[in-house]
């Protein structure tokens, strides 16, 4: 979807039912996206995902930041993360992420994949402390990656590619419905930064 298209009113809802994604395409010129790119993967605090299995601690290859208006905790995976105050970055793609979608955000939860061989199991996000139905904006920077959703109940499936320096948009019930996931990819060679912009309720 090009910024012509874009400009003609919000994009097509990529869910069948129970759920609300919207795919906006790229928000954002190429070259401006490898800018930001490189600069996150230069200058974001890092750190290896840690996750409680089983009663079993991991840490995954897949690094993330975490990212707030104020130092919210945010827990997940048995794991509790303190957010960071924005860089002038991400204030800066918060900003963009709004005023394409419209929404209002206060944290963001960035992933940095190093290669296709990284990705995401099946989840929800609906952690207690996201507003609940509230939107989450995710930016992708980098190699171009499917994004894959299903039913919780029918099992239907929906997948979509995500270009650089796209933004899609998951709102309304589809957490409480849908699960989604980033498939591992054995011909993608390239890192891919996801910035998922987030609503905190206090």
């Amino acid at each position: 979807m090009d910024l012509i298209e874009r400009l003609k009113g919000e994009p097509d809802n990529l869910l069948p039912c129970d759920g609300t994604v919207l795919y906006y395409g790229p928000v954002m010129e190429p070259q401006r996206a490898d800018s930001y790119f490189h600069v996150l993967q230069e200058t974001i605090d890092w750190q290896h995902d840690r996750a409680v299995i089983m009663g079993k601690e991991i840490t995954t290859k897949r690094k993330v930041a975490w990212y707030a208006d104020k130092p919210f905790d945010y827990r997940y995976s048995g794991v509790t993360k303190v957010a960071l105050p924005w860089t002038r970055e991400l204030r800066e793609l918060k900003q963009l992420v709004e005023d394409n979608c419209g929404e209002v955000f206060n944290s963001c939860l960035l992933n940095l994949y190093h290669s296709g061989e990284e990705g995401m199991a099946w989840h929800s996000d609906a952690e207690k402390a996201l507003k609940k139905d509230g939107a989450i904006g995710s930016l992708s920077l980098g190699a171009e990656r499917n994004f894959s959703f299903r039913h919780k109940k029918t099992k239907n499936r929906v997948s979509r590619l995500l270009q650089h320096g796209s933004l899609l948009v998951m709102k309304d019930t589809t957490q409480t419905h849908w699960l989604h996931r980033l498939p591992p990819s054995k011909t993608v060679q390239r890192p891919r930064i996801n910035l998922t912009f987030r609503l905190i309720v206090e």
